[in-house]
């Protein structure tokens, strides 16, 4: 591939060039390909999944006691609400040694004492849940799933600080990119950003959050608030002040970072939350899918509950990329909803015309509301939600967390990303940024800075041989078709064109020690080829 057809590659995301990656290393020339390039984890919640497959069965049993259906073979219906509770504790009684039956009696028990749901209740709305045998209702959340998915995020959200008086709205959607998608339009509909504002974005960052306010569908300036790698990603106090500026309608930042992987300290979290006290025009987006893996997380939603809207998802934690679960929170008293109510004049019955059919007080719709009906074109918002199943797989994996087993599977969660860390950095020839006490740290992802490799390897000269002669993705490139490593080029997250990122997530211990050692190989025959010339 010539110098011409690296920059146009390096134009494109790089979840695009790592189809590119990918087909380079499948040849396999040099061992198996190792493939670092996406964050998908290569482990799964194995009791959640258990229970939600034996109250599948459970609920199965329940449809077929339905009179109305006993002599058609192969129908079921919804069963009888009468006695549920007891036929479901004489389930747990003859199965409590089957794998999942055993934490769906802990699970209920939790649901029932901590959270005070009532039992009848809970069992209604799981077995008919997990059937799928009617839409969502209510169509943002089934009533006692948001119940239980509220108190998770409490826990894992807001470590070692009381959460913020009141409580957060909460709509389960198709993971956080839809989670993103469905933020991103309302936001226009609702005219709270227009085309020619400015928003500001904490770089690097996952790409979309680039990608996505350059469309034309939003047309937005963005302006970036770089976090300095030399100060273990944190955000300078010369960068935070850009969210001083009036102009800057909107704030996005995904805590931890995704590639570095690093949370923003609580010292920065609270400088952001002085700034949206004093700016309670300030729209703030925080995705925070990767806080389960750090120390004491805080999510900014919890500090700053007024101007914050929450993603969170639960692909990554529980290893359920494939499920497609995620929620956005946001606090029942916050500025977009004050903005919303406040407009009047034509804008007012803009709003009126936009959602009457399905409220008869449009102007008092409330955004997290707007976001179930905009994600359906409105006119369909009567069949808006995430399939019940799927929320209740969401409230088993957050029971899982509640419940005495949660904290030993986070224990084990983190160990094993920083495993991987570790094994990553044993014979790297640099200091690492962060190291793998570092409280901060997610360790999900790691972002490798090659311009900072080649000068210490080789000096300055090298490197600057090396940029002159090569485009940034050479080396990602030659990694792959040389070494069968494929690895995320770092430019399009909005870091520094001479660098890439590894996902720890997707591979075990020895794969990040071949991925050192062929990555330093490659270096030295660049280093060959310096000497040479």
């Amino acid at each position: 591939m010539d110098r011409n057809q690296e920059r146009e590659l390096n134009k494109l995301s790089p979840f695009e060039v790592k189809n590119t990656l990918m087909d380079l290393a499948a040849t396999g020339k040099y061992h198996s390909m190792i493939n670092a390039g996406r964050g998908n984890p290569n482990w799964v919640a194995t009791v959640p999944r258990a229970g939600f497959f034996q109250l599948g069965l459970f609920a199965l049993n329940e449809a077929d006691r339905a009179p109305s259906f006993k002599e058609r073979e192969g129908f079921g219906g919804a069963g009888e609400k009468e006695g549920l509770g007891d036929r479901f504790k004489q389930f747990v009684a003859d199965n409590r040694s089957v794998a999942g039956v055993a934490f769906l009696e802990k699970a209920l028990n939790y649901c029932t004492g901590e959270l005070g749901i009532n039992y009848e209740e809970l069992l209604v709305e799981w077995v008919n849940g997990i059937l799928g045998d009617n839409y969502p209702v209510p169509d943002r959340m089934l009533k006692t799933a948001e119940k239980v998915v509220h108190a998770y995020l409490l826990k894992e959200m807001c470590v070692g600080r009381k959460p913020p008086q009141g409580k957060f709205d909460i709509f389960a959607v198709e993971g956080g990119t839809a989670a993103m998608a469905y933020i991103f339009y309302s936001l226009k509909a609702a005219k709270l950003i227009n085309p020619g504002d400015t928003i500001a974005t904490v770089t690097p960052v996952f790409t979309p959050y680039i990608e996505i306010p350059e469309l034309e569908d939003y047309n937005l300036d963005c302006v970036h608030i770089k976090a300095d790698e030399n100060a273990a990603w944190q955000i300078p106090d010369q960068e935070l002040d850009k969210l001083k500026d009036p102009k800057v309608k909107a704030f996005f930042l995904v805590n931890p970072s995704n590639p570095p992987s690093v949370r923003l300290s609580n010292e920065t979290l609270n400088k952001i939350a002085v700034i949206a006290n004093e700016r309670p025009d300030l729209i703030i987006l925080t995705d925070d899918v990767y806080g389960t893996f750090t120390n004491n997380f805080t999510s900014l939603a919890m500090i700053a509950p007024k101007n914050t809207i929450l993603v969170y998802s639960f692909s990554k934690f529980y290893g359920a990329t494939g499920w497609r679960l995620g929620a956005i929170a946001l606090h029942e008293d916050n500025i977009l909803d004050k903005k919303l109510f406040a407009v009047t004049g034509d804008e007012a019955e803009r709003i009126h015309q936009r959602y009457h059919g399905i409220t008869p007080e449009p102007n008092k719709l409330k955004f997290i509301d707007r976001l179930v009906a905009d994600n359906r074109a409105v006119a369909l918002n009567h069949t808006a939600g995430l399939s019940t199943p799927q929320q209740l797989q969401m409230v088993l994996f957050s029971l899982y967390s509640l419940t005495d087993e949660g904290a030993k599977y986070q224990a084990t969660a983190k160990e094993i990303v920083r495993s991987r860390y570790a094994a990553l950095i044993k014979n790297s020839p640099l200091d690492p940024l962060i190291s793998p006490e570092d409280p901060n740290g997610a360790f999900y992802y790691v972002e490798i800075d090659i311009e900072r490799l080649a000068k210490t390897q080789h000096g300055e000269e090298f490197f600057n041989w090396f940029q002159e002669n090569h485009e940034p993705l050479h080396f990602v490139l030659r990694l792959a078709e040389e070494k069968d490593v494929v690895a995320m080029p770092g430019g399009g997250f909005g870091d520094t064109n001479w660098s890439l990122r590894l996902s720890l997530a997707n591979l075990d211990d020895e794969a990040y020690t071949t991925i050192t050692s062929d990555g330093i190989a490659l270096l030295e025959e660049y280093f060959a080829e310096f000497k040479k010339n």
